[in-house]
């Protein structure tokens, strides 16, 4: 497999404290790769970093081989790199449909967009429902599949995912996950920081431990599980 995505050495700071100390890491084209970590470990922070939305205070960020380093943002999103912030980040007084209809920013083709809005909306059937419903007034589930769906309507070759089932009742994270394996089966690659390490090792290929900002193991994701430190950290020490 080729690397799609590479970081090398990354260091990011908050004012003066180190959130990321010079982690490597690598996600394979068509991969899905998790990472596990305490609160404040560094997961969501790689995330914003590799997305352009931190400024990374030393090493690299390559993607599809292209440095990400200087690149604004929204030039990151146009390259192919979806993120779903943790927290949906969906905009509350506007419809479904003008929600989605921004994640087409960069789409020039009025007829295209509507195309990948529909394609959205035959993954995600019940955001039809409530189309023109304003985005505020749906449950949380709901929400988290417009953010998701929000995110693939630029069809990303990369999607970064924070914290896709959190809040969310153990139902809903079912179908949220089944979500996710059918789009990485369409043949999107997927980055993907979850609280439910369990349910995230179940789906991922391979998976990163952060600790205090650094990469503290790497392995498969069937290794990880059945490692005595993750069970007894991540997955209740059973």
């Amino acid at each position: 497999m080729s690397a799609l995505l590479e970081v090398r050495a990354l260091d990011v700071r908050y004012g003066g404290i180190v959130a990321l100390r010079g982690i490597d890491l690598r996600v394979d084209e068509g991969e899905i790769v998790a990472l596990l970590g305490a609160n404040g470990a560094g997961k969501t922070t790689t995330l914003r970093a590799i997305s352009g939305l931190l400024p990374i205070r030393s090493g690299e960020v390559v993607f599809d081989g292209s440095n990400l380093r200087k690149r604004s943002p929204d030039a990151i999103a146009r390259l192919g790199i979806g993120h779903v912030p943790e927290g949906r980040r969906i905009f509350t007084r506007m419809t479904v449909r003008e929600n989605l209809e921004l994640g087409g920013f960069a789409i020039a083709s009025q007829r295209e967009a509507a195309t990948r809005i529909d394609d959205a909306l035959a993954i995600f059937p019940r955001l039809r429902e409530r189309i023109e419903q304003r985005a505020g007034t749906l449950s949380g589930g709901e929400q988290q599949m417009l953010a998701i769906g929000r995110a693939l309507i630029a069809r990303p070759r990369l999607l970064l995912l924070d914290e896709p089932s959190l809040g969310l009742a153990p139902l809903v994270v079912k179908q949220i996950f089944e979500v996710l394996r059918d789009i990485h089966a369409r043949g999107t690659t997927i980055v993907l920081v979850e609280q439910n390490a369990r349910a995230a090792l179940a789906l991922a290929d391979r998976g990163y431990v952060l600790r205090n900002g650094e990469i503290a193991r790497d392995d498969t994701a069937a290794a990880l599980a059945e490692d005595p430190a993750v069970v007894a950290a991540y997955l209740g020490g059973e």
